[in-house]
C-alpha cells in the first residue's frame, strides 16, 4: 500500500459524544485487522497547549515521550492502541496561528496579506499530514474537537473539506457523531437534531461518509433507514453507538455495527483478516469477573472532575483486570481532610493513592494522609506531588523538622527538602517549562522498585513537574528509614522513595499512569492493587 488513507472524525448535536473512543476504537478494529494506524487531535482552542490549563477547565494534561502536552484524548488512543503518541498528534489553533505568525515574521509570505485561507487551512492540512507523510502509518485518524457550527472550529472543517478534494476519491472519508436523543414523554428517539447537525456540515462543503449515532436505546431499522435517506449516506454507514458499560466495550460493539468494514470499504481498501482481538477479550472477561473487590482511596485536589485523574483511573482499571479484581476508587478530597477526621475518612480504605497536582491548596489534608497510610501500614502509592508530600510527612514526623516543606508551598522554610531545579529558578514562562516526556531513572537491586519492575535495572518514565526531591537532605532521610530506589542517571535527582518495614509504601516522582495500557498494565499499578488484595484478606 503506497499512499496513506485520512479518516476525519467531526462531531454533531453537543460535544462529550465520545468521540475519541469512537476514534480510538476504530484504530484499534483497523490495527487488529493489520492496519498500521495512528490517531491525531485537532483542538480549536486559543492556548498554544492544555499545559496552562486547570485541570476542571479541561481535565487531566497527557503527557507524550517526547514532553508534549496534550488533550486527555491521545491517552484514550495509546491505552487503546498501545502506541505512543508524540507532539504531532495533538494540535491547538493557538499553535498554528503560532507557527503562521512566526512564518509572517521571518518574511515567509514574501509580502503577501497574511488570511484564514490559505494561509491558516494550509498549516492545518500540512499539519493533518505530518504523521501520513512519515511513511509509518497506512491509515491516520483525525478527530476534530469542538462541534460542527461552532466559529471555533470553522478553519479546521474547512481544511478537512479542502483536504478531502485534494486527497481524490477513496483517499479521504469523514465519520460524523451525533446524537440520537431519547424523549421520554414521547417515549421515542429523534433524528431532527442529527438532520441539522448534517445539514450544518454540509453547509460547509462536507459531505458525511458515515454516520456514527449516540443513543441510550436501540435504534430500529426503520429508524435507521430514515436517518440513511435524510442524511444522504448509504444504509450501511448509519453506525449505532449505544451506551456501554465501560469504554473498553466500544471496540466489540463497531466491530459488531461494521464500522471498520464500511471504513475500509469507502477508502477502497481490502479487509485483510477477521480483526484479532484475543488479548482485548481476555482483558474485558477478567475485568468483568473479578474474583476479589477492594476500596482505594484517591486523595486529591481536583476530585469533583473524573477526567482530572482520567489516566489514573483507567490504570486501576488495567492493574484491576490483571489482578482479576474490580478497583472502587474511593475520591477523597484532600482539602478537608486533616488530623480530626483522617481516620474517619481512611480507616475503611484497602489502598490509598496521593495524587499528583500543583499550588498549596489541600497539601495538609495530603501529608496528613500519608502519615496516616504509614503509621497504620495501609499500602500506599504517592505520584508526582503525592511522592513529595511523603518525603515532607517523613522528614517532619520522623526526622522532627516540624516545618520541613517543599520551596512551592514555603519559601521560606528551614528545611527545603523539596525545591526547585535550578535550571528552573529564572523561568518566567508558565508553558512548556517543566521538567517534561520521558527521563531515565536506574533502580537499586534489592528493592521494593526493582521487585515491581521484574529486576529491570533502568527505566524510561514520564514527567511533568518543577519541583524536586533536594539531594541535600538525602542522606539524613535515607539514614531515618525512607530509602531513594531510584535516581536519574544523568541529573543524580530521586525519582523512587519507599520505605522498609511497610507492606507497600512506593512514592515516584513520575507519572507512571501515563503508560498504561490494555495489552501493558502498568507495573506499579499491578503491584499496588496486588497488596490492596493482599491487605483487605490479611
Amino acid at each position: 500500500m503506497n499512499q496513506t488513507k485520512y479518516i476525519f472524525v467531526t462531531g454533531g448535536v453537543t460535544s462529550s459524544l465520545g468521540k475519541g473512543i469512537i476514534a480510538a476504537s476504530l484504530a484499534k478494529l483497523l490495527q487488529a485487522r493489520g492496519y498500521r494506524t495512528t490517531i491525531q487531535k485537532f483542538d480549536p482552542y486559543i492556548n498554544v497547549d492544555p499545559g496552562t490549563l486547570n485541570p476542571y477547565e479541561h481535565g487531566e494534561c497527557y503527557v507524550t515521550d517526547d514532553g508534549a502536552e496534550t488533550d486527555l484524548d491521545l491517552g484514550h488512543y495509546e491505552r487503546f492502541l498501545n502506541v505512543p503518541t508524540s507532539q504531532d498528534n495533538n494540535v491547538t489553533t493557538g499553535r498554528v496561528y503560532l507557527s503562521v505568525i512566526e512564518k509572517e515574521r521571518r518574511g515567509e509570505f514574501l509580502g503577501k496579506t497574511v488570511q484564514v485561507v490559505p494561509h491558516i487551512t494550509n498549516e492545518i492540512k500540512e499539519r493533518m499530514q505530518l504523521l501520513g507523510k512519515t511513511g509509518d502509518y497506512d491509515i491516520v485518524i483525525t478527530e476534530i474537537g469542538g462541534t460542527v457550527g461552532d466559529i471555533e472550529s470553522l478553519p479546521y472543517i474547512e481544511s478537512v473539506r479542502q483536504l478531502v478534494w485534494e486527497l481524490g476519491d477513496n483517499n479521504g472519508i469523514v465519520i460524523h457523531l451525533t446524537l440520537v436523543p431519547y424523549l421520554a414523554a414521547a417515549g421515542e428517539l429523534k433524528t431532527k437534531p442529527t438532520q441539522h447537525s448534517v445539514k450544518t456540515l454540509m453547509e460547509s462543503g462536507i459531505k458525511a461518509d458515515i454516520l456514527v449515532c449516540r443513543t441510550e436505546h436501540e435504534i430500529s431499522d426503520e429508524l435507521r433507514q430514515k436517518l440513511a435517506l435524510f442524511c444522504n449516506v448509504k444504509r450501511e454507514a448509519v453506525i449505532q453507538s449505544i451506551d456501554a458499560s465501560t469504554i473498553y466495550d466500544v471496540p466489540n460493539l463497531m466491530l459488531e455495527e461494521g464500522l471498520d468494514k464500511v471504513a475500509l470499504k469507502k477508502l477502497d481498501l481490502p479487509e485483510k483478516s477477521t480483526p484479532d482481538l484475543k488479548q482485548w477479550n481476555e482483558f474485558l472477561h477478567k475485568l468483568k469477573n473479578p474474583k476479589h473487590i477492594v476500596n482505594i482511596g484517591l486523595v486529591g485536589k481536583y476530585v469533583e472532575l473524573q477526567d482530572s485523574y482520567k489516566s489514573i483511573l483507567e490504570a486501576f482499571i488495567h492493574a484491576g483486570s490483571v489482578n482479576e479484581t474490580k478497583v472502587n476508587v474511593v475520591s477523597i478530597h484532600s482539602e478537608y481532610l486533616d488530623t480530626k477526621n483522617a481516620a474517619e475518612k481512611l480507616s475503611n480504605l484497602d489502598g490509598i493513592l496521593v495524587a499528583p497536582g500543583f499550588g498549596e491548596r489541600g497539601i495538609e489534608g495530603k501529608i496528613e494522609t500519608v502519615k496516616y497510610a504509614r503509621e497504620n501500614n495501609i499500602p500506599f502509592f504517592g505520584i508526582c506531588l503525592g511522592m513529595q508530600m511523603a518525603v515532607i510527612e517523613y522528614s517532619r514526623n520522623v526526622l522532627g523538622w516540624k516545618d520541613a516543606n517543599s520551596t512551592e508551598m514555603n519559601e521560606g522554610t528551614a528545611h527545603p527538602v523539596i525545591n526547585i531545579m535550578e535550571e528552573q529558578k529564572n523561568i518566567t514562562n508558565m508553558g512548556g517549562t517543566m521538567r517534561l516526556g520521558a527521563w531515565k531513572c536506574d533502580i537499586k537491586p534489592n528493592t521494593l522498585a526493582s521487585e515491581v519492575y521484574n529486576q529491570a535495572t533502568t527505566i524510561l518514565e514520564r514527567h511533568r513537574h518543577r519541583y524536586e526531591y533536594n539531594g541535600e537532605y538525602l542522606q539524613d532521610i535515607e539514614k531515618a528509614g525512607l530509602k531513594a530506589s531510584g535516581v536519574n542517571p544523568d541529573t543524580g535527582l530521586v525519582e523512587i522513595v519507599e520505605l522498609e518495614g511497610h507492606p507497600f509504601f512506593i512514592g515516584v516522582q513520575y507519572h507512571p499512569e501515563y503508560k498504561s495500557t490494555v495489552a501493558n498494565p502498568h507495573p506499579l499499578f499491578v503491584s499496588f492493587v496486588k497488596a490492596a488484595v493482599a491487605y483487605k484478606n490479611k
